[in-house]
This record gives C-alpha cells, structure tokens and sequence, in this order.
C-alpha cells in the first residue's frame, strides 16, 4: 500500500466530535471538568465506546479501566498501531488537553473507513485511564502499570482527597475489564497533544515532532506545628505551619529558577488546617512538582528542596516531612516513530520543528514497552489546565492528519518488514 498524498481526515466532523464530547462536564467559562473515574468519565467513556463500535471497532477493556478500540487489519495476528491518549481532564481543564489525542484516533479510523483503505497491521485507539493524576496522584497511572511502572494493587490503593480509593471508584462507574493491564502489545503508538508550551506559536510553527519528555518527580509535604490563640500567643512562641510552609514555597520557586531556565517548580496544591482566621495554623499539606531535561538536575533540585524544608521547619520550631510520590525519569523516543512524523509533516508542507516535551504525557510510559513518539499542534499563548485553553480547528486539522499519515507510514514499513523488503 503506497500512502496517497491527499489523504486528510475530516476537519468539520472531527471538530463536531471535539465539540459534542465537551459537553460532557462542560463548565460555564467554556472548560471542561471530566475527573476521572467520576459519573462524568463514565459518561464520556460510554460515548466513546458506542463511536468506536459504530466506525466497526471492537472494545475492550483491561483492569485498570484503559480503553481499547480496535479497527481490523489485514493481519490481525501482528500487534496493533496504537493511537493513544485520554479523555479525563483537570479540575478547570480545556476542552482540547489529552482529547484530541483520542478523537483524532477515532477521526482517523473513520477517514480509513470512508477511503476503505485497510491496514496491513490492526490500528488501535487507546483511552488511557487517570493520565491527569490531579484526583489520583501520580500522573499517568494507569499507562504506568501498563508498561509495569507500578503494580495494579499500588493504583488501586490510591485515594483522592476525600479518602475515595481509585479500585473502588473503577468498580463503581463499572470500567474494570477483565484482561490483565500490560498484556495488550503495540506494534508503535502515537499520541497528539496540544503543546501546553508557547514555542509553537512563537516560532510559527504548525507542527511539532516531539523527541522525547522531560524527567519530573512529584512530592507531598506535610508541616506539623501547634495550633493556638491568634490574639494571645505572642510571636516569638508560634509553631506556625503555615509561615513555615510558605518559606518552603518559596524556596521551591527558588531552587527552580537556580536550575533554570529549563528547570521548573510549582506548589499548585496547599491545604490549611484548621483554616480558621484566629487559629495558628497547626499543619499545612502541599504539593511540590519538579521538572527538567535531565534527570540529575531534576534530582539536584530534589535534594536541594530537602535541605531547604529541614532547615526551615527547625528555624521555624515544626516538624514537615516530604514524600516522594511519583518519579519519571526523562524519555527518549523511538527513532522510526519520530522519522514517521517527521515524514508525515514534510508530505504535507506543514511548518515543523522538533521539540521535546515540558508535560508528562501517557506516550512516556508506553516508551518503555513499544515504539512510541507524540505530535505537538499550537495552543493559544501556551496555555493549558486551564479553562481558556484554546487551539484553532486547522491546527487540530493538521496534527490530525500528520497522526494519520504518521500510522499509515508505519504501517507500510512494517508489512515491508514482514516481506523481508
């Protein structure tokens, strides 16, 4: 099968598609709530099983809720072309993050239909379960025992913070499968996304071919002082965990731009207890997020923000301990799977440059297991997590049809390779 130039997916239905499923969990300043595992996510998850079984796909499901829909193809016994992404979103998410990833997959076994091209391999389109991780922490879970980076029982025991167990919750909205998480093997996946950077646009490019993922790791601390009186204990006798936990912030913020400017931090969780306004504080529970190209920067910055929080807590009379909760250690992706993108932007004409991801994505953990590599389209000022998130229809477009093309190129190469070619 020689791949035809004028192959391009359909730019209004797969808008329509992008359009209807964010009605799901739709908030009232254009976002998206869509926390996974909720009623919402089994919402958009049914939606997408009954599309795909409508463009012919057949659906499976493993044991950690990850979708499966699978188109046939010439040679079904040859592991699948995956199209992978997610359909859960961030509290005040966009309607674009980790979505088009998904619909684009299902827009590009639509196209094949309406072309009646068939594959030599069978393609594949993924929903990953809790790549967010913002209701259970760590991001990307459930590629993570997928590709054997946790045990299903670590993901099961995980609770958000209303003490719901993410196993429990599986159970609840009715997505448990019954194979085994990791057993499903790719050929190579491919994942779009939004770029949830500026570079794209500044630079004016439609396209970007993603080499790899930065290396981050998440930390939970908890600051433990004593709470008291507001009006009668005076300063010199606090244990106050929140001034504690405010110079740690900062200092985060400080180790980072010591580390920059590829280095980044951020305290985007903060809980107060009692939270009451003429009560000491007496413990403080934050969040603290490291990211950087290189992993031993990204494990500088680690001990360097250990440091500073025990120095802290003993000048400021509290106790805080920090946990390690997640730790992605930098990706590199898969040669032919980032040529086949390359290749697939320059059929095309589409402006291009190659870039490597500030954001952790499931096509991280996939690395590990299959040949893999990501598709970056603009977003507008580089903003994303955010209910403003914005990228324009051809934008979608054209990421859409370079995944497209991308598959379609692997493929060939493959049944080439099997020919002994």
């Amino acid at each position: 099968m020689s791949i035809a130039a004028n192959i391009t997916v359909n730019a209004e239905r797969l808008w329509d598609t992008i359009m209807e499923t964010a009605r799901i969990g739709a908030t009232p300043k254009g976002g998206i709530k869509r926390l996974t595992l909720t009623d919402l996510d089994r919402q958009v998850r049914d939606w997408f099983r009954a599309a795909c079984e409508a463009a012919g796909c057949t659906v499976t499901i493993d044991d950690m809720g990850n979708m499966f829909a699978r188109r046939p193809g010439r040679d079904n016994t040859l592991p699948p072309i995956a199209i992978g992404s997610h359909l859960d979103t961030q509290p005040t998410g966009g309607k674009f993050d980790g979505v088009i990833g998904v619909l684009s997959g299902l827009e590009a076994i639509r196209t094949l239909n309406d072309l009646q091209i068939e594959t030599n391999a069978p393609i594949e389109v993924v929903n990953w379960t809790n790549e967010e991780g913002s209701r259970f922490a760590p991001a990307m879970l459930c590629s993570g025992v997928f590709a054997g980076v946790f045990p299903r029982e670590f993901a099961d025991s995980r609770e958000d913070r209303e003490g719901h167990r993410f196993g429990e919750e599986l159970d609840r909205i009715g997505y448990r499968g019954t194979e085994t998480c990791g057993a499903h093997k790719f050929g190579a996946h491919f994942e779009l996304h939004i770029e949830q950077g500026p570079i794209l646009e500044a630079e004016g490019k439609t396209i970007g071919i993603v080499t790899g993922v930065q290396g981050m790791r998440w930390f939970e601390v908890n600051v433990t002082g004593r709470e008291s009186h507001a009006g009668s204990t005076p300063m010199s006798l606090r244990h106050d965990a929140m001034v504690a936990a405010a110079r740690m912030i900062v200092a985060v913020s400080d180790i980072a731009r010591r580390h920059g400017p590829a280095g980044v931090g951020t305290v985007g969780l903060v809980e107060c207890r009692p939270n009451s306004r003429n009560v000491i504080p007496g413990s403080v529970f934050f969040s603290i997020d490291f990211r950087h190209p290189e992993d031993s920067a990204v494990a500088a910055m680690e001990d360097e923000m250990r440091r500073a929080v025990a120095e802290i807590a003993a000048a400021d009379a509290v106790e805080a301990a920090v946990e390690r909760v997640w730790d992605s250690p930098a990706v590199r992706f898969n040669d032919d799977c980032i040529g086949a993108v390359e290749r697939a932007a320059a059929a095309q004409g589409y402006p291009a440059r190659r870039i490597v991801s500030g954001a952790g994505h499931d096509a991280a953990y996939v690395a590990r297991v299959a040949p893999t590599s990501m598709i970056f389209v603009p977003c507008e000022g580089g903003l994303s997590h955010n209910e403003a998130e914005k990228t324009e229809k051809d934008q979608v477009t054209a990421g859409a049809n370079v995944l497209l093309r991308a598959v379609l190129d692997t493929d060939q190469r493959f049944a080439e390779r099997e020919r002994g070619g």
